[in-house]
């Protein structure tokens, strides 16, 4: 955080970071000075460091608004983060090249040190209009990113310039400068007496081997409706098989399961009842055919039990009349 003076010793201090690093590149008196580029372009070596522009920043724009109590009270002092926009330009003599050599020296410098140093800061704060600055103490480090702009932007960028020769020159931005607010925040009230409750919960334990289908609350072991192992329904048309599902899986449940039963029994009386149900369903379809007196084959007529209640209950009889053959070979 910094007041208001920050704008001013960040060019000061950027100023003083391009002359303390031109040599040993450069070995001609290179006058570095904080202010526009001139109408009358000097002769001498010279650059110029302008601020020509500052812009919120976005990022940090709505980051730190003020904070009031319900009374008023400011809880939390404001700050305005900003951008600062400079233009660098260079000023000599052309037959030697000058204004191009110096300009190479101030790229290598601030890419080699892109954040403004805390001493340099403390340098620029010396000067007399400088005296009350507080950048130095700042937790936000100055950092210097080259900006690219096309021959559009350079050429409205050196049209607001009245009556000024274009010069070369290179732009770079400075984010981020943060401004505090001049007024103070109450200081927080201090704690009295810490009260600290602990409050334990501890999930519910679910034993192991417990299938993931069994109901909440229910015993271990106990499947739920929606892992039943032998499908005591039945399926449309195999009655016989259903009924022997039914009985398959109340011979599982009657040979000892209880409650405490793992998973591994469950899966086995399951597919204990599948193989009964199957042997079943084989057996009904293997039953003999009867024969008439006329050669044909009759089949067997059976019905279909309702459920497991009706398993072991015999279908109904069906006889046969026997047919008499006339001497004609007809029948009658």
């Amino acid at each position: 955080m910094s007041n208001a003076l920050a704008l001013a010793t960040v060019t000061q201090a950027l100023a003083l970071l391009i002359e303390h690093n031109l040599h040993p590149e450069i070995d001609l008196a290179v006058s570095v000075e904080t202010r526009k580029p001139p109408a009358d372009p000097p002769t001498d070596p010279t650059i110029t460091v302008f601020l020509y522009q500052v812009t919120h920043n976005p990022s940090m724009r709505n980051n730190d608004l003020v904070t009031r109590a319900l009374d008023g009270t400011l809880l939390k002092r404001p700050a305005a983060a900003v951008d600062l926009h400079f233009l660098i330009s260079a000023y000599g003599e052309e037959q030697e090249l000058v204004g191009q050599r110096l300009i190479g020296s101030v790229v290598r410098t601030l890419h080699e040190i892109p954040v403004l140093p805390k001493e340099l800061i403390e340098e620029a704060a010396d000067r007399p209009y400088l005296a009350g600055s507080d950048l130095a103490e700042s937790l936000q480090k100055v950092r210097f990113t080259p900006t690219q702009m096309d021959v559009d932007e350079t050429s409205k960028l050196w049209g607001m310039l009245n009556n000024t020769p274009y010069a070369l020159s290179v732009a770079y931005q400075a984010s981020l400068v943060l401004l505090d607010g001049h007024q103070k925040p109450a200081p927080a009230r201090p704690v009295k007496r810490p009260e600290v409750t602990v409050v334990p919960e501890v999930p519910p334990e679910v034993p192991l081997g417990t299938p993931a289908g069994t109901r909440p609350g229910a015993p271990s072991g106990t499947p739920s409706d929606a892992t039943d192992p032998a499908g005591t329904a039945g399926a449309p048309g195999a009655g016989t098989a259903g009924s022997a599902g039914s009985a398959g899986s109340a011979g599982s449940a009657g040979t000892g399961e209880s409650a405490g039963a793992t998973a591994g029994g469950t899966a086995k009386a399951a597919e204990d009842a599948t193989a009964t149900a199957k042997d079943a369903a084989k057996n009904a379809a293997k039953k003999p055919v009867k024969r008439t007196g006329g050669g044909r084959p009759q089949p067997t007529k059976t019905t279909a039990t309702r459920g497991g209640s009706d398993a072991g209950r015999p279908g109904p009889r069906t006889r046969t009349r026997p047919r008499k053959t006339t001497d004609d070979g007809g029948e009658s």
